[in-house]
């Protein structure tokens, strides 16, 4: 059983003693390859300025629902470890918003396991997305984009915000 480990967190994760620790963890099982994968805010969307990114979740199931897709994709793979870490807040161009670790006997295994991983949570994670740019606001859904201005709640009108009318995009 692999192990995984999945956190909503505001600040940021010290790659190097999280790595060391797992590559320790994971060498004396016969593992060789960790993947690390950081994604950050981008600068720049579609020739326009990005003044920042606001992330929000649902507190509590955020959490839950990274772990089972963590936990999924590293059981498919065979590999070691699954780890997720999700940043929470107001962000600007450059700051980490996303680290992604994972530990397996191969490369291939590892690589294969962190982009599946990579890609589910962009499209089937309670993690909501507001992209902050001069012309406006935009929900980003998976690889979509949409003006804060078009989005209809579905519950007709529940949330203020509009993020119960969100859906990201099933892969």
């Amino acid at each position: 059983m692999p192990r995984v480990t999945c956190r909503v967190l505001q600040g940021r994760v010290s790659l190097d003693r999280l790595a060391g620790e797992i590559a320790e963890r994971c060498s004396a099982e016969g593992g060789g390859a960790l993947v690390v994968f950081m994604g950050f805010v981008k600068g720049v969307v579609e020739g326009e300025e990005v003044e920042y990114l606001e992330y929000s979740v649902y507190e509590g199931y955020a959490e839950e629902a990274l772990c089972r897709i963590a936990r999924e994709v590293a059981e498919r793979h065979g590999v070691l470890e699954a780890h997720v870490y999700h940043r929470v807040g107001r962000l600007r161009a450059g700051e980490p918003t996303i680290y992604i670790l994972v530990a397996a006997k191969s490369r291939r295994e590892a690589f294969r396991a962190a982009e599946e991983l990579l890609e589910r949570v962009k499209h089937e994670a309670p993690v909501f997305k507001l992209e902050k740019r001069r012309s406006g606001e935009y929900w980003v859904l998976g690889d979509k984009r949409i003006p804060r201005s078009e989005v209809r709640s579905l519950a007709g009108g529940g949330e203020e915000d509009g993020r119960a009318g969100l859906k990201a995009d099933k892969p």
